[in-house]
């Protein structure tokens, strides 16, 4: 089934999950966008996708609305809005930075918001689109020594949640995708003591795109995903 979408943009683009993801959209023949802090470690996947790129720190809602207006003017208005940045601050509680807490919290719950927002700006008059957030297993249960990543990505959950249920009826598909499990990569391979125990990006990106085809008389409003061998 063709994807129903002509354009994407990615915010907090980089290897794995995302990179996945934009290619295989741009394998279907979708104009992909790439957004990070530091444009220069997405120039080699966006030459091989032919995607553009954008320098945007998504915590800031000036550079935020300015990603946007560029890239409304290079791509068009994305049809597809996919948030996958996030903040990563572990340590114990009582030792944590006060300061380092709120930009971990600014990254992973409040710039989701702010990318909501203006992709709800521009779909909610043409009545369609689709915005998927990224989650973590942190979503849904909190680890020690993990409290600002676990804050961060519950309220990402609760943004998709509420979202959903508002832009749902104007014809716009929210979901957020639970990624429970480490994830494979060239630094990260499979333990030769349990193979295939490693989330595989491409898989996980598969399952992106199978949400994008959704009919709207069945949409998935939250999915997870997980190696065979993960315990839940």
């Amino acid at each position: 089934m063709p994807l129903p979408y002509k354009t994407a943009l990615i915010v907090g683009a980089g290897a794995g999950i995302s990179a996945s993801v934009a290619r295989q959209l741009a394998g279907a023949g979708v104009k992909v966008g790439l957004a990070a802090r530091t444009t220069a470690k997405l120039a080699p996947l966006a030459a091989d996708i032919g995607a553009a790129t954008f320098a945007v720190d998504a915590a800031d809602p000036v550079a935020v609305e300015r990603l946007f207006d560029e890239a409304d003017a290079q791509l068009g208005e994305p049809d597809v809005v996919i948030y996958n940045a996030s903040g990563r601050l572990r340590g114990p509680i009582a030792e944590l930075d006060p300061a380092q807490v709120a930009q971990a919290l600014a990254v992973s719950a409040f710039g989701g918001f702010l990318v909501v927002q203006q992709a709800a700006r521009r779909m909610i008059p043409r009545e369609s689109g689709a915005i998927l957030l990224t989650g973590a297993s942190a979503s849904v249960k909190g680890f020690a020594q993990s409290a600002p990543f676990a804050m961060g990505k519950f309220a990402l959950r609760g943004l998709a949640q509420s979202a959903a249920r508002e832009l749902g009826p104007k014809g716009i598909h929210v979901a957020h995708v639970v990624i429970d499990g480490g994830v494979r990569s060239a630094g990260r391979p499979d333990p030769a003591e349990r193979p295939d125990s490693l989330l595989d990006p491409d898989a996980i990106a598969q399952t992106y795109l199978d949400v994008l085809r959704q009919p709207r008389s069945a949409w998935s409003l939250e999915v997870e995903v997980r190696p065979w061998v993960e315990t839940f």
